[in-house]
C-alpha cells in the first residue's frame, strides 16, 4: 500500500467536493483509475471520505479522507492499494495529492 498526506489551505468541504467532482477527478487521480473517465467513487460524505476502484486488470483502489485543520484548512490522506509490489506506488500517491492541490486552487479561483 502507498500513502501520501498533505495539508491544504482550503476548507475540508471544498477539498472533498473538488476531489469527488467527476469533471475534476480525471485531472488528479492516478492514470490506472482514469480509464475512460474516472470511475464513480463510493462516497461517505459525512466522513469526507471516498474510494475509487480501477476496473480489472489494474486491481487498484484509491481512498481519500479529508479532515479539518485548526487553521481552517484541511489535512488530506490518500492511500493506494492493489498491484502489490508496484515500484512507483508512493510516487503515484504523492503526485495525486499534488494534482489535487492544483485542482483545488483552480476551483477556488473560479469561484
Amino acid at each position: 500500500m502507498a500513502h501520501a498526506e498533505r495539508g491544504m489551505s482550503a476548507p475540508p468541504e471544498v477539498v472533498f467536493n473538488t476531489a469527488t467532482d467527476p469533471a475534476r477527478a480525471s485531472a488528479w487521480l492516478p492514470a490506472p483509475l482514469r480509464s475512460d473517465g474516472a470511475p464513480t467513487p463510493e462516497i461517505r460524505g459525512e466522513e469526507l471520505s471516498a474510494r475509487w476502484r480501477a476496473p480489472s486488470p489494474a486491481d487498484l483502489t484509491a481512498e481519500i479522507r479529508v479532515d479539518p485543520e485548526d487553521s481552517g484548512g484541511s489535512r488530506i490522506r490518500f492511500d493506494l492499494a492493489g498491484e502489490t509490489g508496484r515500484p512507483d506506488a508512493d510516487r503515484l500517491a504523492t503526485e495525486a495529492l499534488d494534482n489535487l492541490a492544483r485542482e483545488v486552487a483552480d476551483n477556488l479561483q473560479a469561484s
